[in-house]
């Protein structure tokens, strides 16, 4: 933690630094995939639109690190940084600290978002972030893999995915030792909280907590859900994938040395990138379905906000409305393959062109499962490391499904107590 609060520590050399009449602002952006280049491309557009300057700082990739730096820096009301890029989960976490936009920023342009998003970034009737990309998880796979070995479509089901890794595995194997069937966010950190509601929720397993905050996740299709991901590590899955965030798990695949991936969408144009052994190569589609059930995909996604404590609040607040505005969302979908959460983007030929499946996935991206962050709160955070150190103890296999998630369920009630 020192030394990102030494990163931060830039209030009174940027304050020297600044040129009378312009503002220099501190963005604490983002550190995954193409990210921080994306942001540095947004931010110097604007720049130089407006004769101000952006420094953006690097924060670590690990969502849970992200939060507790930004706690420790919002909860010492320091001014160091004034726009933070924050997750989905956290308006409930961090709002008191952040600005309210709805009165810089003109409400048609508002509305022109996803409603959902808008509703999951208003905190007291304050609308403490704007929408920025949304996220769900997808299926990434190798289209001329599963032509090689006769495949026709993606898996629809966990076990078929589990039957054509293996299958491809086997082939691959023959020339490259180091080729395996799946990888995915296996580590325990908050990507594992989001790959396996996805599996919880495609059995049929419900979403941990549900909407009236009673503790559902103990339930005969949650470990129906675990026992056959836990399956998958060590025969199609490395034993590795424990140990994978999202850009482990994206190195492997585009390498060339998975058949399958799960991953969030911005990994598609890294993919297809010039280098990349899967260019041309790289199919997506809905994560498969439990028995009985239906896909699944964890609504994840990212928003901007103003720090409350910023000495250049109107400025900032200008900042986010251009990073967040129709033009430069449009630019890194383009570009970077990053979901808009404008809805008219969606029909946008030059955004459907670079990037096919927003069209073909639309609805896999608007009705994705939250996860259960308003109905807990401020306790949110301790649901969810409960949630990922359980499922990392089944796929680790030090606890069986049931018994992980029984103990799972004591933990909750503790952490719930009198009420969320």
């Amino acid at each position: 933690m020192k030394k990102f609060a030494a990163i931060l520590g830039l209030t009174a050399t940027l304050a020297a630094a600044s040129q009378a009449g312009a503002a220099t602002l501190t963005f604490a952006c983002d550190s995954v995939g193409q990210g921080f280049n994306e942001c540095k491309k947004g931010a110097d557009a604007w720049a130089k639109k407006t004769g101000n300057t952006v420094k953006l700082i690097q924060v670590p990739k690990e969502t849970d690190q992200r939060l507790a730096l930004y706690q420790q820096q919002l909860g010492a009301k320091s001014a160091d940084v004034d726009v933070y890029m924050i997750d989905v989960v956290w308006p409930g976490l961090i709002g008191q600290h952040l600005a309210d936009l709805s009165k810089t920023i003109p409400a048609a342009e508002v509305k022109a978002h996803f409603p959902a998003i808008v509703q999951n970034n208003t905190v007291n009737g304050k609308l403490i972030a704007m929408p920025w990309f949304t996220d769900a998880g997808v299926l990434y796979y190798r289209t001329d893999l599963l032509k090689k070995y006769g495949y026709k479509s993606a898996p629809k089901t966990w076990n078929e995915l589990a039957t054509m890794a293996q299958k491809i595995q086997a082939g691959e194997r023959k020339k490259n030792p180091k080729f395996v069937g799946f990888v995915f966010q296996g580590k325990n950190y908050e990507g594992l909280t989001c790959d396996a509601l996805e599996w919880i929720s495609s059995f049929g397993g419900g979403s941990i907590v549900d909407g009236s905050g009673k503790i559902t996740v103990n339930n005969p299709k949650a470990v129906e859900a675990l026992r056959t991901i836990q399956g998958l590590v060590g025969t199609v899955a490395p034993a590795a994938v424990t140990t994978y965030g999202e850009e482990e798990a994206r190195n492997v695949w585009q390498a060339g040395n998975a058949a399958f991936m799960r991953n969030w969408p911005y990994a598609y144009a890294a993919g297809q990138a010039k280098g990349s052994a899967v260019a041309g190569k790289i199919g997506v589609a809905a994560l498969p379905a439990g028995t009985g059930g239906k896909p699944a995909a964890t609504l994840g996604g990212w928003n901007l906000a103003v720090n409350a404590y910023s000495k250049n609040q109107k400025e900032a607040a200008d900042l986010v409305r251009y990073l967040t505005g129709l033009q430069e969302q449009k630019r890194r979908a383009v570009q970077a393959s990053y979901n808009p959460t404008i809805a008219s983007l969606y029909k946008d030929k030059d955004v459907l062109k670079a990037v096919p499946f927003f069209g073909s996935l639309y609805n896999v991206f608007t009705n994705a499962v939250a996860r259960p962050a308003t109905v807990t709160g401020s306790k949110y955070n301790q649901v969810s490391d409960a949630f990922s150190s359980a499922v990392y103890s089944v796929l680790t296999k030090k606890s069986a499904p049931g018994p992980a998630l029984k103990t799972l369920e004591g933990q909750l009630a503790r952490i719930k107590g009198r009420g969320w």
